[in-house]
């Protein structure tokens, strides 16, 4: 937590953060987490090329529209993600409303429901539930939220969070070029 709070004291010496600052750190992880999980599922569009596409609305020519409307519809979840976010609330509707912004043009068929195939995920040692079971796995999940968001004093709850958030400020950092601190040195 130690690491947390010396991050977060250089931070706060920018707030507020809002305006076209905040829009920009939004557009930033908007193309980034955008470019990264399709990237992870062999998308072949570039960074570069993600944001042109999100931010320009310029396509890129002689890559696969499929490519295309993953990026764009993978931006518009994320949109929709950041909106409901105001409520904080991960329910099964709004997981799969999220599917079904991220899949409208890649597979309408498959859109914002449960899977009721088998699926592999190439390349990779772990299983996916069964069809059969996947309704049950969600709704396991939805209620180990629920639980977690009650259960405040879970220690390894907390060092999870912890971590995300020291990341997080480290990010924040590097993008407003602000040297890491090191412990016992002062801002500059």
């Amino acid at each position: 937590m130690n690491k947390i709070d010396f991050f977060q004291k250089e931070i706060e010496a920018l707030r507020p953060v809002e305006g076209e600052m905040l829009g920009q750190i939004q557009d930033y992880y908007r193309v980034g987490l955008t470019w990264t999980s399709n990237a992870l599922e062999g998308n072949s569009l570039t960074e570069s090329e993600t944001k042109v596409l999100l931010e320009d609305g310029l396509t890129v020519g002689g890559k696969p529209l499929r490519d295309v409307f993953e990026a764009v519809d993978h931006a518009k979840a994320y949109d929709f993600m950041l909106s409901v976010f105001q409520n904080r609330l991960i329910d099964e509707r709004t997981v799969l409303k999220m599917h079904e912004l991220f899949y409208q043009n890649i597979e309408p068929e498959y859109a914002g429901r449960y899977r009721n195939i088998r699926v592999l995920i190439t390349g990779s040692q772990y299983s996916v539930a069964p069809p059969e079971k996947v309704q049950k796995e969600m709704d396991g999940l939805f209620a180990w939220v629920r639980k977690e968001r009650a259960h405040r004093d879970d220690r390894d709850f907390m060092e999870f969070i912890a971590e995300r958030e020291f990341e997080s400020q480290k990010e924040m950092l590097r993008l407003f070029g602000i040297p890491f601190p090191r412990e016992g040195q002062e801002s500059v």
